[in-house]
């Protein structure tokens, strides 16, 4: 069965505070040398059947509709698990 993985990352110009709190236990910790830590959620969605466009347009439906939020959040990327669609959905804008 495939697995389909989306993964969504915060706004780049927004403060990451999860990301700063690692960041900040890094540097105390000895582990130097990171500029910044930014955290996201990665969801994998295990398909019954084949992945073809229908199944592709509504992954991309629901990673932008129900996976993220649009207002803090962009879909950084989609893994269809296969080389042929290089399914990245970078949000940016």
């Amino acid at each position: 069965m495939p697995t389909i993985v989306v993964d969504v990352m915060p706004k780049a110009e927004l403060l990451d505070p999860q990301g700063k709190a690692v960041a900040g236990a890094l540097a105390r910790t000895g582990h130097a040398g990171f500029a910044s830590v930014r955290i996201g959620k990665r969801f994998e969605l295990t398909v019954d059947g084949p992945v073809d466009d229908a199944l592709r347009a509504n992954v991309q439906q629901i990673a932008e509709e129900i996976l993220s939020n649009s207002v803090i959040e962009d879909v950084v990327n989609i893994d269809f698990g296969d080389e042929s669609a290089e399914a990245s959905a970078p949000s940016e804008g």
